[in-house]
């Protein structure tokens, strides 16, 4: 009794293209040595899925990093001409 394996259905987008066709590949080979590298390929597929998700969080951590600082120039701009204006009321 063989079952469908769920290699060749992984989604295009999480998976790159090669993997999926390496998926394909095993999932035809003969059920002995499909088992031994049942193994191997999920936990490449899973690999592939964490570095994903870290470079997504990587990814996000970079835009808000950004866009702090983007705030914190405006500040930075806000208060150097507060600070000039003040100079120049203390001189008058």
């Amino acid at each position: 009794m063989t079952s469908t394996p769920r290699r060749p259905n992984a989604p295009s987008e999480e998976l790159p293209r090669e993997l999926i066709e390496l998926g394909q590949q095993i999932a035809e080979l003969s059920p002995g040595v499909t088992a031994d590298l049942d193994a191997a390929y999920n936990r490449v597929v899973d690999s592939v899925k964490r570095r994903r998700r870290i470079l997504a969080l990587v990814q996000e951590a970079l835009s808000q990093l950004r866009l702090d600082i983007k705030y914190l120039m405006f500040d930075l701009e806000v208060t150097r001409k507060e600070r000039d204006e003040l100079r120049e009321q203390l001189d008058s």
